[in-house]
């Protein structure tokens, strides 16, 4: 676990409102749609996928779901040009399924509250694997929380 410094960094996303149990539907067909958009259009990825988390609600989490890309890009009706911000954040990576991906953030929040850091209340996480092509084991996924200073 280490505090780094973000870049500014351009995505195309959809934010939506969706309980916990269908989240990964959600993001499988997100994903899938941002992607089609993006071969489409020629705009290159510029980065592994993310999930911006505007709250811990799991039965209405609001979540933006996107890819990274090199400079702004244009979007359709639901599908947006979004900024991940410049910034300070507690980052960790989880190893393993997500099912149990709630421990790094049970740590990261125990270390969040020892240090007395200000968050802003949003996290992210970035897939850096394939799911579909990974042993649930080996998954491996980057915990961010943006804090102040």
């Amino acid at each position: 676990m280490e505090i780094k410094t973000l870049t500014e960094t351009n995505t195309l996303a959809i934010r939506v409102t969706v309980p916990v149990s269908d989240l990964s539907q959600t993001m499988g067909r997100v994903y899938g749609e941002i992607a089609s958009h993006m071969q489409e259009r020629g705009i290159s990825f510029a980065g592994a996928p993310y999930a911006r988390y505007y709250n811990m609600d799991m039965k209405a989490l609001d979540v933006e779901i996107g890819f990274p890309v090199a400079k702004p890009a244009v979007g359709t009706d639901t599908i947006q040009p979004r900024v991940l911000p410049a910034g300070k954040a507690l980052v960790d990576k989880h190893i393993g399924p997500y099912q149990k991906i709630e421990e790094t953030y049970n740590r990261m929040i125990a270390y969040i509250d020892e240090q007395k850091l200000n968050t802003n209340g949003e996290a992210y996480e970035f897939y850096l694997n394939d799911p579909a092509e990974t042993k649930p084991e080996e998954l491996e996924t980057e915990i961010y929380f943006p804090v102040a200073g």
